[in-house]
């Protein structure tokens, strides 16, 4: 029944994602400072289903993400943050997105936008909170981009492997 359900590629996708998760949750806990909690958003957002452009959609994602944290802290270095400077943010990221043929990956440069952004109503909040959380949506990033490769790495291998065994025993009949 679980087999007709779920797909081996699905189970691999949630161990991607937990192990993403545990790695950034682990900057977190040992590093409680800094805003390592957005890594653990972006390295869910980069991950994606495995199938067989998994590691160019990761890349396209992280590309993405560091559009939208660029773009918003470019904005945010300009003004301080209101409606009308996230909304510009928006239209800026989805533009430059779309140039650069991003398009399935707007999602995650929007997410990264808004994190870099929007900053609780304090008094000292200014441009470094934007450059800390933009290098965490970085570390997300680049966690789930490296999760990604070694998964797909490992199960190259594994399949590179069956598919030797397999020729060895047929050609052992």
């Amino acid at each position: 029944m679980i087999q007709k359900l779920y797909k081996r590629s699905d189970l691999i996708y949630i161990l991607e994602c937990i192990t993403g998760l545990c790695i950034c949750y682990a900057l977190y806990y040992y590093f409680p400072r800094q805003q390592f909690f957005w890594s653990m958003v972006s390295v869910v957002l980069v991950i994606a289903p495995g199938d067989s452009d998994s590691n160019q959609l990761a890349f396209d994602r992280m590309k993405a993400n560091v559009l939208g944290s660029s773009v918003g802290l470019l904005l945010f270095l300009l003004h301080r943050p209101n409606l009308f400077l996230i909304c510009v943010g928006i239209a800026l990221t989805l533009l430059i997105g779309i140039g650069f043929k991003l398009k399935g990956a707007m999602r995650s440069s929007l997410s990264a936008l808004v994190i870099v952004m929007v900053h609780e109503q304090q008094l000292h909040s200014t441009w470094h909170i934007a450059l800390e959380r933009m290098g965490c949506v970085m570390v997300g990033c680049m966690t789930g981009l490296l999760v990604t490769l070694v998964f797909n790495k490992l199960m190259s291998f594994n399949r590179n492997n069956a598919t030797g065994q397999k020729r060895k025993r047929q050609s052992d009949h």
